[in-house]
């Protein structure tokens, strides 16, 4: 069957997408209907980015720490707190508690993770959310939300032909392909100067599944943004050389794959999106999602 477009209901409030017409949707359209198959979605209230900033704040330094209490009330493994939202830092060491307990995709082999009972695990796995969750809001509150299917093994890859279809921009109500590595794309480690990611963690963007993000915001890469990219892969350029990725292999690309576009209704685009804001605003659970 040929399908034309994504329908997300918000709560009971239906919005379609149409599809883009390229490679990676058809491939990643088998993966989503294989996900709704087996597995229910990870969390229908993934928003970021709505409401007030300091309710943002609040609320995502609450989270991160009382995930970590989790965490340390079995055994204390991590022996740092979130006490400001800007500490990236901190946050880079929390993703490396996560990287390094948690293990590397579909690969759960640490003892610790092994012998933990199951609230810890979803709090370590919940780690790596809640990392992501505070540095959105550092960097803007963009508002988003994501849509993912834990449990369906990550066993696909993109093919090289695929990278030419990544895009650095960001356009209001545009579903992209989500990041499913376990680590960090070469535009991550630039933008948070992490200092405790191990050589094995850098993951290039290869693998996809079924999950995905929508994005409600505008963005523009500009040149200073790729200059920050190109200078951090020179200051690490043995590494990245050994690793067998020279400057311009597909496996450096930033950015993520668009799959499908928000159809705007005929009443302008600047009205539109603050109808879909501040609609939003108020319907923040995601009831299903379906393939038109």
């Amino acid at each position: 069957m040929s399908y034309t477009h994504l329908e997300i209901i918000y709560d009971d409030f239906p919005i379609k997408y149409r599809l883009r017409d390229h490679p990676v949707v058809t491939k990643w359209i088998k993966r989503l209907q294989l996900a709704q198959k087996q597995y229910p979605i990870d969390d229908t209230k993934r928003f970021y980015g709505f409401g007030s900033y300091e309710d943002q704040v609040t609320d995502s330094l609450n989270k991160i720490n009382s995930c970590i209490d989790t965490i340390n009330n079995f055994e204390p493994i991590i022996d740092k707190k979130m006490t400001d939202i800007n500490d990236q830092d901190t946050l880079n060491y929390l993703h490396h508690i996560f990287e390094v307990y948690h293990g590397v995709l579909d690969q759960q082999d640490h003892n610790f993770w092994k012998r933990s009972p199951k609230e810890v695990q979803t709090a370590l796995a919940d780690l790596n959310v809640l990392v992501h969750m505070c540095e959105s809001v550092s960097r803007g509150a963009n508002p988003r939300h994501v849509v993912t299917y834990y449990g369906l093994p990550k066993t696909e890859t993109l093919a090289l032909e695929d990278y030419k279809y990544f895009t650095s921009d960001i356009e209001f109500g545009t579903i992209y392909l989500n990041y499913v590595e376990i680590g960090k794309t070469l535009e991550d480690l630039t933008i948070d100067n992490d200092q405790y990611i191990g050589d094995d963690a850098f993951r290039p963007f290869r693998h996809y599944s079924a999950d995905f993000n929508v994005k409600f915001y505008d963005y523009r890469q500009t040149d200073n943004d790729y200059a920050k990219i190109k200078n951090y892969y020179d200051k690490n350029l043995s590494f990245f050389e050994s690793q067998g990725y020279p400057w311009g292999h597909p496996y450096l690309t930033s950015g993520q794959i668009p799959l499908a576009d928000i159809e705007d209704p005929d009443i302008g685009r600047d009205r539109f999106k603050e109808y879909m804001l501040t609609t939003l605003e108020q319907k923040q659970k995601v009831t299903s999602v379906n393939l038109l």
